[in-house]
């Protein structure tokens, strides 16, 4: 298991086309992944999911991940956090 916290930089959050891009990342790993924020944790790979979270822009996530390429799932989805989604 592999987990990397990130706050996240663009002022709308994962909303919308965000978490769609998101997930559409998280789909690219064969590694279970799951965002945690606060108490509450979720299936990267669910757009459902992921909006449930209600993450806005400076909010601080936990990217976990389990798998045979769980460090490099949770390496992408943060560098792609950390851009602000601009990749």
């Amino acid at each position: 298991m592999f987990v990397k916290e990130v706050c996240v930089q663009n002022q709308v959050g994962l909303h919308a086309w965000p978490a769609t891009f998101f997930i559409q990342k998280a789909n690219e790993y064969r590694s279970s992944i799951w965002v945690e924020k606060e108490e509450r944790r979720v299936n990267a790979k669910s757009l459902l999911g992921v909006l449930s979270l209600g993450i806005v822009g400076g909010t601080t996530i936990k990217i976990i991940a389990d798998g045979p390429d769980e460090q490099q799932a949770v390496e992408g989805l943060v560098k792609l956090v950390e851009s602000g989604f601009a990749d």
